[in-house]
């Protein structure tokens, strides 16, 4: 009896184990493409409408754009020990080029901090406004809040006659 249950631990256990390093490495496939799209979408506006917003209560896209940079930012660096891009988002005007720099050092850094959390702090809690939350959640929240605003983004394109890039999934 007891070889048997030695035999099929060790059959279970390690899956266990690769399973965490698969959802870290399949974020990493995530994040990468959600980057790229995100900075193709950020590419196809024209600078002259980096201040359009589709009604006054909206964001423009500039910001918009720039609020995913410090969201970013913020939870990498708050819940991952990430390293701050130290990017100056306190100006509200920038231009394309500036806007598009920043978001590519914040987005590269959180994917940064991301890659290096070690698989064993997945299920770790931290204090988080909305309760506690592991930092597999945090992951999740970074992939959740950068798709919400571009898919906002990609109908400010939209209205602006622009067709947006083919969708990156996986």
């Amino acid at each position: 009896m007891n070889f048997k249950m030695l035999v099929l631990l060790s059959f279970v256990l390690p899956t266990g184990l690769f399973a965490q390093q698969s959802y870290l490495d399949e974020f990493q496939e995530k994040w990468h493409n959600a980057t790229a799209y995100t900075l193709e979408v950020a590419e196809l506006m024209p600078d002259s409408s980096y201040h359009f917003a589709p009604t006054a209560d909206q964001m423009t896209f500039q910001k918009q754009l720039l609020h995913i940079c410090r969201n970013m930012t913020w939870l990498s660096t708050s819940y991952l020990h990430g390293t701050d891009p130290e990017v100056d988002l306190k100006a509200s005007d920038y231009s394309k080029k500036e806007v598009i720099d920043m978001l590519k050092n914040c987005l590269e850094k959180a994917g940064a901090a991301a890659k290096a959390l070690p698989e064993k702090e997945l299920e770790e809690m931290v204090d988080f406004f909305a309760g506690p939350k592991s930092k597999r959640q945090i992951l999740t929240l970074m992939n959740d809040h950068m798709t919400h605003h571009r898919g906002q983004i990609l109908v400010y394109l939209r209205l602006q006659g622009i067709t947006p890039p083919k969708y990156r999934g996986w």
